[in-house]
């Protein structure tokens, strides 16, 4: 029946009924027992009360309605000639339906706070039918006139009134404030369909710059860690443990998991996705239509009426058709425009959230897993590689889910498209198809290789990140990494460039197929087609929705194998080894007698005894990649001119035998055990192996009790003092006081701006090695726990801090006397009180017992005391008595001088916040800066200029060409038909040619634009980016890495530089089509219908001031996000370099909550900035539907004016264009967001470096400077930063050449200090250089400050500084070094650091990372350094994999590879900064011989707690708060009992006592 035709009052009213009124009304009733059922089964009452204001009316209006059906039922039953069953059926049925709305809604406000959607919905659809079926009723004469027609009416209004209650907002009542959920689970229906929910973001978005805490408690509450977490997470463990019982089924598959575990979700996706694609062929009907309407109002002559009958020329009396139906029509453009927009939306919000939950699942299990991560796994999954399990793998899913879908309905509207289009030619279209089946192969093989590069690229992205993580020595390696991914990228770009080209022109091919066959043989009989304007027109607008999903396949797959790629990952990582539960049994603490800790026949391992078992696939992966490996090798030494290296042995031969083996132990509750033995004899394996962190091979551990643990390397969290103490326990300030007090840190807090609420930096990288220790062994002490397991913790103390420590904490008199104690010590001289000693070498306990035992046993152990103790057996009582009187005292010292302001922030000012109870919080690490407002045209210009301007011109013209190519092949078109209408010669060989000519060009010049774009410009402005942004960090000054979180930074060289390689590219692309395609559409609309221009205007203004209104949120969401993920890339980083810890002291829990708040803040921002694009697209795409029906209602209007091709034309290219600005808008904001990634990049590019690598100077100097080693301090005084105090202050003295200086003081002294300023890592006070480097405030301002404000703040933060000194200067060999480049000056140093740091890499690429030397002179250097037996006796000696930080060796061997390092470095100055502190005393002692011998010629300067090491130097300098306080011979300090060397040589047992 077609709409509008004349039909009997009757039979519309008996249609009418049963369709609108019967069918909503069952399935609501369906629904809502579904509903009811789900309540009062699962649901969970919250608990706050009803809002009565609005359930009270919504419940007696539901309940007149149903008094209302009565009434209709009644009057119908007794209705004169008795009643219709159909209108019988459809009142009780909806009266069951609005009975059960009452059921309903009075059980939703118990378990939830807003409106049911299920009533909501309902009431809607209902009203709709109620008002078409009144209409319909009230054009029957005989109806409109009963009873039952009023009581229709009465119900009309009923349900009216309901729906406007049911909408109305709840935000203000009392149940909704008092809740806890989200903003989103607080929306109605109505405010999720039009996201209305977010109005208030966007709005004060567009009055200011938008901070995190707007968009806090916006997301889902299903979305958030708590939900998403154990919604995936159990099911993927049991589906791992199903497949691992089943031996021969095939592996655990997390893609398979992901789409079982979220089946529901899927299924309403597609729903979505399916309706969006059938409805987007609506419109082109209602078209058609239209058409038809106007067409009968046209004169009798016409060509081919109504597209169908009569001849051409017949004589016909138009039937002009009603105008009602030509206004219904309009109307029905317009809501088939607006339902395509809402289903649109839905869909992407729908995928957004499904998005972002997995996501959020998928990096709390990578965060997990990391915890879990046994030893072997740990190596072979490096921090960068798990960072990038969740910035990018997991990140791929929150942006695949959104094309997954389309692969069910992509085919699903190419079907419909052909469909339609065999309506119009015929079975010609086949044959255009064909030619498509033919590509597929090569779209297979295409998508493969696609898929290979993705992961190449992924891997290299990996490889860079690690470097990254581990802060590289050197710019070279970086590099050379960095130009392996590039090359990756530049592959993918050839790839993507063809993909695009196959989809973008794949409409065309099969239309100029399709035409051909048509054109020649597609005719009745094989005869040819018939060249109408009907025919090309509409299957070439048909082409046109075809070209939509085809084109689309290309970024489809593109997603999808993105996504299995990081899926398959994630997968192998969380597949990865766990540590093993069982290896530590775990007792509660029984009686006196029994042992606390007991290790029966231990052997224990870093490895796993046998390899991992691999498939036959993964197996030949492997080699493959080995082979590779090695032959980039090979190439690489033959080109330095160098013998190829041998093949190392594979990962699968390397040396599994054990670390610890015949371990036996028992400790007594209670004890004080030291562990003693030589570098790397398994010491710290030892306590590895009792917290559970090694293989246990054989034997057994049990601990009786809870376990606390201090790591040799202390671990600092980037929080406040306090809270790296309390670590996540209550607060209680009496033991806190008293541990404070113990571990001698009341004078540090003292001294702190804000004290103990102080925040210290990253890694503790502005404490000093004795404040770390002591932090860590505060933080075990306010453990409170059973059993203490101390690594080494005294050796970064000096000799007076040392007796404190052992006085009141550990030894026999401390706080922990009552606790076990295993303590790992090269301290010989307190051994002598400790309950039980275990000697390791070689790996075994060779010996175990007291001290006075193991004496008389006249061991190893005896011969050591023998040798390296100068008191053995001293009297210790009168030490013991000043200790801690003097510990105060001497303690005011011990912290970084300068540092007891490191809380100042660069304009010298102290910046303290006030925490809720009063108490100051001092910010070392300041909050990330935020731009605000649009993204400046400087920063486009720095993109474009990377890109280089000519590569952007060659991009403008080619897209010009490109779409000129396109609108040509329609005017060629309309030629054709204009020729074949007119009747003359039609040759269809020629026109078809140029048909495909054009397109032939359109090809190229696709391929060409797209080559330009994402290969030639957007590589080039990628690398460029990439080496600004590392070469501006590798020469920032080290105060920006003090106040600078190493996340953060990585967010830069991950999210940042992934949007620059991938995303903007992209983006530019995307607004160039829009931009050209929407001049190209105006231009073409100018020319057919000049009327239409009429509505360009006000179009083009509306759409201005939307994105006005919606950028400026847009562009400060998108900023929300990139900061919002740095906290977790930090927290990640965090938690892997302290996973020991967390794990002995059992505080995953804490951590994982921790990670989960991060994740939750991250997904809130990212969740409200994409949904931020839906807002928009309601928005935008509803406009363009007013403009449609604006457009339509003046064909209808002025339908017997114009003619049908020109309503068409214009109708059609009004949807077009609508689109094409829609889609330009969105463009444009995506542009936008993406360049706030080279915004931030720019923020670290333009940063103030520290002095240049190489000056004029350098020329001038002799190639061998320093020939001499001639070191002079001239009134030298420096600061860390500037506005900070002075840590060194006017230091005068002179270093003769060859001579060996000791330098000595208290922790604190500022004897690291002295380091950095040789090295110029800290540059004089107030020198050029110190303001030149300055970071300060005028770099990371408010933006809500002025900038003249700031400039004239920068000036008086100058000024504070205190200028009565100019910092004076260093002088090496008659050169002042600030002149020298720091290249020229750094590589004419060496230096073995404090904090031994080596690379992932192999052993020889450590030693001599720019490969400069041969292996015999590696051996000789590892040989001096007294390692060559221990590198040669692993798998591959000097090939041997360095783990991540140097974690599979010891720090003792750490130091002595540094050693190596230094020894290899033929420069005429070394500085030893604590290079012996973790070494035993007898390695320490033939350390010094090396040096004594190898660096006779050579100036060295030596730093050192232990004095011994330092007894044998020509001279002694020895510092006190910053000053030079003596500078003599040991000899001469010795001989004086006043000078503080006698004092620290004394309280270090390196002096007999006389009175002895």
């Amino acid at each position: 029946m077609d709409i509008g035709r004349t039909t009997a009052p009757q039979e519309k009213e008996k249609m009418a009924k049963p369709i609108l009124l019967t069918l909503p009304a069952a399935l609501a009733s369906i629904a809502y027992a579904f509903r009811t059922h789900q309540l009062l089964s699962h649901g969970k009452k919250h608990n706050l009360g009803r809002s009565w204001a609005i359930y009270g009316p919504s419940q007696l209006v539901a309940l007149a309605a149903c008094t209302t059906l009565v009434a209709r039922a009644v009057a119908l039953s007794n209705q004169n000639g008795g009643y219709s069953p159909a209108a019988m059926t459809a009142t009780l049925s909806m009266l069951i339906a609005w009975a059960l709305t009452l059921v309903v809604n009075h059980l939703e406000p118990r378990y939830t706070i807003r409106a049911s959607p299920y009533v909501s919905a309902y009431s809607a659809i209902s009203l709709l039918a109620a008002a078409i079926t009144t209409r319909t009723l009230h054009d029957t004469s005989t109806a409109s006139t009963q009873p039952q027609f009023h009581a229709f009416a009465a119900f009309l209004t009923c349900n009216l009134l309901h729906l406007i209650i049911e909408a109305y907002p709840r935000g203000r009542t009392k149940v909704q404030q008092q809740s806890a959920a989200s903003r989103y689970d607080k929306a109605n229906l109505f405010s999720r369909l039009s996201f209305h929910f977010l109005q208030h973001v966007v709005s004060t978005g567009y009055k200011r710059p938008l901070a995190l805490e707007d968009v806090d408690g916006l997301m889902p509450g299903y979305i958030r860690t708590e939900h998403s977490y154990p919604h995936l997470a159990t099911r993927w463990e049991q589906h791992v443990a199903k497949r691992r019982a089943k031996e021969r089924e095939e592996p655990p598959s997390l893609w398979r998991m992901i789409m079982v575990v979220y089946a529901r979700q899927w299924g309403w996706v597609l729903v979505l996705c399916l309706g969006h694609a059938g409805l987007m062929y609506v419109s082109p009907q209602l078209l058609g239509r239209l058409l038809d309407f106007v067409q009968s109002y046209k004169v009798p002559y016409t060509a081919a009426n109504g597209g169908g009958g009569g001849g051409v020329g017949m004589k016909r009396e138009p039937q002009p058709e009603p105008l009602a139906l030509g206004v219904i029509l309009a109307f029905g453009l317009f809501v088939a425009s607006l339902a395509v927009t809402f289903v649109s939306a839905q869909y992407h919000a729908t995928t957004t959230n499904l998005g972002i939950e997995i996501r959020t699942a998928l990096v709390a299990m990578v965060y997990r897993k990391s915890l879990r991560l046994s030893t072997g796994a740990k190596m072979k999954s490096t921090a960068g590689e798990i960072t990038n399990h969740m910035s990018v793998d997991a990140e791929r899913w929150a942006q695949a889910t959104g094309m997954m879908p389309m692969v069910v309905s992509v085919p699903f509207e190419i079907a419909i498209a052909i469909w339609l289009l065999y309506l119009k030619i015929g079975w010609s279209i086949f044959i255009g198809l064909g030619s498509i089946v033919l590509t597929l192969p090569f779209h297979a093989f295409m998508a493969k290789l696609f898929q290979r590069i993705k992961s190449a690229k992924l891997e290299a992205m990996d490889s860079r990140l690690r470097l990254v993580n581990e802060v590289l020595s050197g710019i070279k390696i970086l590099t050379a990494v960095r130009g392996r991914e590039l090359k990756v990228i530049r592959h993918l770009g050839y790839v993507f460039s063809v993909m695009t080209v196959i989809f973008t022109t794949t409409p065309l091919v099969i239309a100029l197929v399709s035409f051909s066959v048509y054109a020649t043989v597609g005719g009745p009989n094989f005869s040819r087609g018939e060249i109408t304007p009907q025919v090309i027109f509409v299957s070439t607008s048909l082409f046109g929705l075809l070209s939509r999903p085809v084109s689309m396949l290309s970024q489809i797959m593109n997603q999808v194998i993105s996504a299995d790629v990081a899926t398959t990952r994630i997968e192998r990582f969380l597949l990865a080894e766990e540590i093993e539960d069982t290896v530590v049994e775990r007792e509660e603490e029984r009686g006196q007698d029994t042992p606390v800790i007991e290790v029966k026949d231990g052997v224990f391992a870093w490895c796993s005894e046998e390899p991992e078992v691999e498939t036959d696939k993964e197996r030949k992966a492997r080699e493959k990649k080995e082979a590779k490996k090695h032959q980039e090798a090979e190439k690489a030494a033959l080109k330095a001119g160098k013998l190829a290296p041998a093949k190392p042995e594979s990962d699968r031969d390397e040396d599994r035998s054990p670390t610890l083996v015949d371990i036996n132990m028992r400790i007594a509750k209670g004890s004080l055990t030291a562990v003693v033995g030589r570098v790397g004899q398994g010491k710290t394996s030892l306590l590895s192996a009792v917290i559970g962190d090694m293989y246990k091979r054989q034997g057994s551990v049990r601990i009786r009790g809870q376990v606390t643990y201090a790591a040799q390397q202390p671990w600092i969290v980037n929080a406040t003092l306090r809270n790296n103490i309390v670590f996540g326990l209550e607060f209680d300030a009496k033991k806190y006081d008293r541990i404070i007090y113990v571990c001698g840190l009341s004078p540090d807090i003292d001294m702190l701006p804000a004290g103990d609420q102080t925040e210290i930096g990253e890694r503790g990288i502005n404490l000093s090695g004795g404040q770390k220790q002591r932090v860590s062994l505060a933080r075990a002490a306010y453990q409170d726990a059973d059993v203490y397991l101390l690594d080494d913790p005294l050796s970064a103390v000096d000799a007076h801090v040392d007796q404190h420590l052992w006085e009141n904490l550990i030894g026999p008199n401390g706080l922990l006397k009552s606790k076990t104690r295993i303590l790992v010590t090269h301290g010989i001289h307190h051994l002598e009180h400790v309950d039980q000693i275990v000697v390791i070498k070689d790996g075994r306990i060779t010996e175990n017992g007291h001290y006075d035992d193991l004496m008389d046993a006249k061991g190893a152990f005896r011969q050591l005391i023998d040798e390296y103790s100068v008191n053995a057996r001293k009297d210790k009582k009168k030490l013991t008595e000043s200790s801690s009187s003097s510990a105060r005292d001497s303690a005011m010292s011990d912290t970084k001088e300068g540092e007891v302001e490191f809380l100042d922030t660069q304009d010298g000012s102290k910046e303290e916040e006030v925490e809720g109870d009063g108490k100051k919080v001092n910010k070392l690490v300041q909050d990330e800066k935020m731009e605000s407002g649009s993204v400046a045209w400087n920063v486009y210009r720095i993109y474009l200029r990377a890109a280089s301007y000519r590569n952007s011109f060659i991009t403008v013209f080619m897209f010009i060409a490109a779409q000129g190519c396109q609108i040509s092949t329609n005017i060629w078109l309309q030629h054709w038909t204009n020729v074949a209408a007119d009747g003359s010669k039609n040759d269809p060989a020629m026109f078809l040619g140029v048909y495909a000519a054009l397109i032939a060009v359109f090809m190229v010049a696709t391929f060409f634009v797209t080559y330009v774009v994402m290969v030639i410009a957007g590589l080039r402005a990628c690398q460029r980016l990439h080496e600004q942004l590392l070469a501006s960090v590798m020469h920032l000054p080290m105060s920006f890495f003090d106040t600078t979180p190493l996340g953060r930074i990585v967010n830069r060289f991950s999210s940042d530089v992934f949007a620059c390689d991938d995303a903007i590219p992209w983006a530019f692309m995307s607004i160039m089509i829009c931009v050209v395609s929407v001049s190209g559409t105006v231009i073409v609309i100018a020319v057919s219908t000049p009327a239409f221009l009429a509505l360009v205007p006000p179009l083009s203004v509306a759409f201005v001031l939307i994105q006005m209104y919606y950028i400026r949120s847009s562009r400060a969401l998108k900023r929300i996000d990139s900061i919002a993920r740095s906290p977790v890339y930090q927290h990640f980083s965090e938690t892997l370099s302290g996973v020991s810890t967390i794990r002995a002291m059992g505080a995953q829990g804490r951590f994982v909550a921790e990670n989960a708040l991060k994740t939750d803040a991250s997904s809130t921002a990212y969740f409200t900035y994409l949904t931020s694009n839906r807002w928009l697209q309601i928005r935008l795409e509803a406009l363009g539907a007013v403009i449609v029906l604006g457009a339509a209602l003046f064909a209808v209007l002025s339908r017997e004016k114009l003619s049908p091709s020109m309503v068409g034309l214009a109708l059609s290219y009004s949807l077009t264009v609508t689109e094409d600005v829609t889609w330009m808008v969105r463009s444009f904001c995506d542009l936008q967001n993406s360049m706030v990634s080279v915004e931030r990049i720019h923020e670290y590019v333009q940063k103030n470096p520290e002095a240049p690598s190489a000056t004029a100077l350098d020329e001038t100097l002799p190639e061998q400077w320093p020939s001499e080693g001639r070191i002079e301090f001239r009134s030298y005084s420096t600061r860390y930063r500037q506005g900070l105090d002075l840590v060194i202050k006017n230091l005068s003295f002179e270093v003769q050449p060859a001579e060996k200086v000791g330098i000595v003081g208290r922790t604190g002294a500022g004897k690291s200090s002295l380091t950095l300023a040789l090295f110029r890592i800290v540059e004089a006070a107030n020198s050029h250089w110190a303001r030149a480097s300055h970071n300060g405030e005028d770099m990371d301002a408010d933006p809500a400050k002025a900038q003249v404000q700031e400039k004239d703040e920068e000036v008086m933060d100058l000024e504070k500084v205190a200028v009565d000194e100019d910092g004076g200067s260093i002088w090496i060999d008659g050169v002042d070094i600030s002149t020298v480049g720091l290249s020229r000056l750094r590589k004419h140093l060496a230096i073995i650091p404090q904090d031994p740091t080596l690379f992932a890499g192999t052993v020889r690429e450590n030693l001599d990372p720019f490969d400069e030397l041969q292996d015999a002179d590696l051996w000789e250097a590892l040989e001096r350094a007294h390692l060559k037996e221990h590198i040669a006796s692993l798998t591959g000696g000097l090939s041997f994999m360095v783990s991540q930080n140097g974690d599979n060796f010891s720090v003792g061997q750490r130091s002595l590879i540094c050693l190596a390092r230094a020894l290899l470095r033929k420069t005429k100055v070394l500085v030893l900064d604590e290079a012996t502190a973790a070494v035993d005393v007898e390695t320490d002692e033939l350390i010094q011989k090396t040096i004594r011998k190898e660096f006779k010629d050579r100036t060295i300067l030596t730093i050192a707690h232990r004095i011994k090491t330092v007894m044998d130097s020509d001279k002694i300098l020895v510092l006190e708060k910053g000053r030079v306080e003596e500078f003599e011979a040991p000899e001469t300090l010795l001989q004086r009992p006043s000078s503080l060397f006698y004092n620290l040589a004394q309280q270090a047992g390196e002096i007999k006592d006389s009175e002895e």
